[in-house]
C-alpha cells in the first residue's frame, strides 16, 4: 500500500482525525542510515507523528521540525516534516541496538532515555514558533501526546508503529485523533473515544491485518457522525540537499579554511546528515569558491 495521509472529522467537527501510512518512507530511511531495528522503530514513529503534525498547518510550505533529544544510548532524534508530505530524518547513533522491552517490543523508550522534546513549526511567515517538554516515555507517541496537551491545549491520542523484519520495514504509520473545544464538553463521548484508542493493539497490528486507513476510521470512529475527506496526500521521504548547497557551506567558512582544504585534503567532502549523501568538492571547486569570495569582497 502507497504511503499516504488521510483526514476525517468526527461528532459535527469536534473529533479531528488524521492518519498515515509511512511503510515506504521509513524503509528508505532505514537503508540510507543503515539503521538498527530499535532506531528505525525510533525515527520511523518520529517521522510518522511530525507528518501527522503538519497536516494540520494551512500556509503552503509550512514545516514542522521535532527534536528528540534524551540521555539513552541512540541519542538525539531529528526529523523534518511538510505540509507537502515531505519528511527526511536521522538519528544520532543509528547502530544502537537493545534487547526487547517488558512487553516484547522494540524498546524505543530505553534507547531514548530520559529528556526533552523540542518542537519548532513554520508557517511561511514571521517567526516560527518553537516549544519545549519533558519527555513522558521516550516512546514518542505519548511525547507527542503531552506536547500536544501542554503547548497546544488540546487532548490528543497518537499512536505510532513500525514493524522491522530482517528484510526491512513491512509496516509503519500513525494516527492522531484530537478532541476540540466544542467536543471536550461530551464526557460521554470523550470517555467513549479513550476507550477505544486505549483498545487498540497498537497500529502497524491493523496494517499487518490488512485493514486500510479508512476502514481503521471506521472502526474507531464510524458511530460519531463521522466524515472522511476525499483527499489523499501521498507521503515521501524526500531531502532538499544538493551540491549547489554544499558549495553555499563551504563557502561560508572564508577563503583561509578553503585554502587550508585544497592544501591538505585536495578538496572537501560533506555528508548530509538527513539522507547520507555524500558530495565530493574538488580541488577546483573550492578555488573557484575563494575566487568569488574576492569577487565579492572588491566590490564592497
Amino acid at each position: 500500500m502507497a504511503d499516504q495521509l488521510i483526514r476525517a472529522t468526527a461528532a459535527d467537527g469536534g473529533i479531528r482525525a488524521v492518519g498515515a501510512i509511512t511503510t515506504r518512507l521509513t524503509e528508505e530511511a532505514r537503508a540510507k542510515h543503515k539503521l538498527s531495528y530499535v532506531a528505525t522503530a525510533a525515527l520511523g514513529r518520529t517521522m510518522a507523528a511530525g507528518l501527522l503534525m503538519a497536516s494540520s498547518m494551512k500556509r503552503s510550505g509550512s514545516r514542522v521540525n521535532v527534536r528528540v533529544k534524551g540521555d539513552g544510548p541512540l541519542g538525539g532524534i531529528l526529523i523534518d516534516a511538510g505540509l507537502d508530505g515531505t519528511v527526511r530524518g536521522y538519528v544520532d547513533n543509528p547502530d544502537v541496538e537493545l534487547p526487547p522491552n517488558s512487553k516484547g517490543k522494540l524498546d524505543v523508550g530505553g534507547a531514548v532515555g530520559k529528556g526533552f522534546l523540542y518542537v519548532v513549526r513554520d508557517v511561511g511567515y514571521g517567526y516560527p514558533y518553537s516549544s519545549t517538554v519533558e519527555l513522558v516515555s521516550g516512546e514518542i507517541g505519548d511525547d507527542v501526546a503531552h506536547y500536544l496537551m501542554t503547548s497546544e491545549q488540546t487532548p490528543s491520542a497518537v499512536v505510532l508503529g513500525v514493524f522491522v523484519e530482517p528484510s526491512g520495514v513491512t509496516a509503519a504509520g500513525g494516527l492522531l485523533v484530537q478532541v476540540l473545544p466544542k467536543a471536550a464538553r461530551d464526557e460521554a463521548l470523550v470517555e467513549k473515544l479513550e476507550s477505544r484508542v486505549a483498545a487498540l493493539r497498537g497500529f502497524t497490528p491493523l496494517l499487518q491485518a490488512g485493514k486500510s486507513l479508512t476502514e481503521i476510521f471506521q472502526d474507531l470512529l464510524g458511530d460519531m457522525g463521522l466524515v472522511i475527506f476525499p483527499e489523499r496526500q501521498m507521503l515521501r521521504f524526500h531531502c532538499g540537499c544538493s551540491f549547489d548547497r554544499v558549495l553555499g557551506a563551504l563557502k561560508m567558512l572564508g577563503q583561509a579554511e578553503l585554502e587550508d582544504m585544497m592544501v591538505k585534503d585536495n578538496g572537501a567532502e560533506a555528508t548530509c546528515h538527513f539522507c547520507g549523501t555524500v558530495y565530493n568538492a574538488s580541488r577546483d571547486d573550492l578555488a573557484q569558491l575563494i575566487v568569488d569570495l574576492q569577487a565579492e569582497a572588491s566590490c564592497r
